[in-house]
């Protein structure tokens, strides 16, 4: 570790003044990026097609959701393997869903559904990890989550970060981070949950007595701190900082990005459509937080590690994802949003089809199912399939890999250029995977 420059410690007593923090985001961000230096500029790479899509909505089902009780149902299979929520047709001729997925049948010309993804790590840590990142865990480095790598490439838009994740990063089991990149690409958490009536993003207002103008002289006092100490030193890691002070002034001073966390500005119809549950007002902040201009925003549902029970569990948690995300999805729609951007319905691995003494369902990444939505993608499609039992692929295997090359291509970033980790080491954006055919 290298020791801390006088600009940088002056830095931070500056900001610790003013109180510009952002709460813990800034406070450790910024503390990670002087400890650690990011990495050097990305190798160049060949261009790709023009981008289909300009944001992502990444919904990340937490503990491995059962596909044979949601969207890849064995109504023909025996009844230790089928289970007993039955299931129901939808708007696309010849697809069934499991049989609590009602609202999201009625959309189902909307999403392509992926019914063959496939790996091989059954432990909660490494199959979030696949799922995040695109990569298989590796004691050699840690890889960047793709909302990392997207903010790296793409940068911010409207004064807005361009990776949030909602409710916060310390879900996914540590690995909706930023990997090998340098810390100015990590993700802005909430710090609180948008159901609650009291809920409200910590530090986006001025501290107290700090009105416009002493924002304004503040400001222009940092700047020349900046001027006198510039030609001096000069470090990776100053400039994740700098990135990370830039980006609270500018949700500071913007009324419109701090508008965006406003969910109470929404109508009461809006946020009763999506439901007034935990995943309903997280995914219409969502889509507030892209239609503001935010680029890639994660939103963790947590709850479906159902090893006891898995009926029960579905009957309490498919309900309120069902409703929301036929919602979030007819929302984008009527706004205009759909189009542009890419919904992907996400989980670290799926279940085991037979059920166990417990008349649950145990850890399975062999075959799982996840859907795609928006974004240049052609809906009313299945992908893939897996066999009688759905214990494996049938067809057309799809790996964690694929996922990411296909979200990354989507937006115009090349999955096969090189970025830089620590040693410029260069290290592809996705090493094995290719764009899914026939998604698009």
């Amino acid at each position: 570790m290298r020791p801390v420059t006088r600009r940088e410690m002056l830095r931070v007593g500056f900001l610790g003044a003013a109180g510009l923090t952002l709460g813990e985001f800034l406070k450790l961000q910024a503390r990670a990026a002087v400890q650690d230096p990011p990495t050097a500029t990305p190798s160049a790479a060949a261009p790709v097609p023009a981008p289909l899509a300009d944001s992502v909505i990444y919904i990340f089902l937490e503990g491995g959701m059962s596909h044979i009780d949601s969207f890849d149902p064995k109504p023909m299979a025996p009844i230790e393997i089928r289970g007993e929520l039955g299931t129901v047709g939808g708007n696309v001729p010849g697809v069934q869903f499991s049989g609590l997925w009602r609202q999201t049948a009625r959309i189902a010309d909307k999403l392509a559904v992926i019914r063959s993804m496939t790996h091989g790590e059954a432990a909660h840590e490494r199959g979030t990890h696949n799922m995040l990142t695109g990569y298989k865990p590796s004691p050699a480095v840690t890889y960047p989550s793709m909302g990392s790598v997207v903010a790296h490439e793409l940068g911010m838009r409207r004064s807005l970060p361009p990776y949030i994740c909602v409710p916060d990063a310390s879900s996914g089991s540590g690995f909706a981070g930023t990997g090998y990149l340098s810390s100015a690409f990590g993700p802005f958490s909430l710090g609180g949950e948008p159901q609650s009536d009291q809920f409200v993003v910590r530090d986006l207002n001025p501290p107290p007595g700090v009105d416009e103008t002493r924002m304004a002289r503040r400001r222009g006092l940092l700047n020349t701190v900046d001027a006198h100490f510039a030609a001096a030193e000069k470090s990776d890691a100053l400039d994740a900082m700098e990135t990370f002070y830039q980006r609270a002034y500018d949700l500071i001073s913007s009324p419109s990005a701090r508008e965006a966390f406003n969910i109470q500005a929404e109508p009461a119809a809006v946020r009763d459509a999506y439901g007034r549950t935990a995943i309903g007002q997280r995914l219409l902040m969502a889509r507030r937080l892209i239609e503001a201009g935010t680029r890639f925003v994660t939103v963790f549902f947590g709850g479906w590690d159902m090893h006891v029970d898995v009926h029960a569990g579905m009957r309490k948690l498919v309900p309120p994802l069902d409703q929301a995300y036929a919602a979030l999805l007819g929302d984008l729609e009527s706004r205009g949003l759909l189009g542009k951007t890419l919904v992907v319905l996400s989980t670290e691995f799926g279940r085991t089809t037979r059920i166990n003494k417990d008349r649950g369902r145990d850890h399975w990444p062999k075959v799982f199912s996840i859907a795609f939505a928006g974004g240049g993608v052609r809906g009313g499609q299945v992908i893939g399939e897996s066999n009688a039992y759905a214990t494996e692929p049938r067809e057309r295997p799809v790996t964690p890999g694929d996922v990411a090359a296909t979200l990354f291509t989507q937006l115009g970033i090349d999955p096969s250029k090189n970025l830089l980790a620590p040693g410029d080491r260069p290290i592809r954006i996705v090493r094995e995977g290719a764009a899914i055919a026939g998604l698009v």
